[in-house]
């Protein structure tokens, strides 16, 4: 009847809605993301890092966070993204992707009130996603 999914992974979370509400009687409920003191989100792939690596993976998702809400302050700071990708990199980290979209259906379409930021990179060949 119920489906208990983080969001995590949103893209993952977005796509086994719309896969169910058509097809199952069942409702998905999100669950918020679970982050430790310093902003990282809990993951098993977590344990698979030193605690070198999990240092930057977390001061990754500080900036984040950060870069977020400095957008809802003021949204032109949107236009900030680039700057804030190369802040990344430089911690030395390879990013997959770093992307500002609509939290309701993924297009560049979006407001102060409607976007996410995504991101995937590697840290030591693993992978990591998160979400704000």
């Amino acid at each position: 009847k119920y489906m208990f999914l983080g969001e995590k992974d949103y893209q993952q979370l977005y796509l086994i809605k719309k896969f169910i509400k058509n097809k199952f009687n069942t409702k998905v409920i999100a669950c918020k993301t679970l982050r430790n003191k310093n902003s990282l989100p809990y993951s098993s792939r977590n344990f698979l890092l030193k605690k070198n690596y999990l240092f930057k993976a977390s001061k990754i998702s500080k900036m984040i966070k950060n870069f977020k809400q400095q957008i809802k302050k003021n949204f032109k700071k949107i236009n900030e993204l680039k700057k804030i990708k190369k802040d990344i990199e430089r911690i030395g980290v390879d990013i997959e992707y770093l992307e500002i979209r609509n939290k309701n259906n993924f297009t560049k379409n979006i407001n102060k009130k409607n976007f996410k930021i995504f991101i995937a990179y590697y840290i030591n060949k693993v992978r990591l996603i998160d979400n704000f």
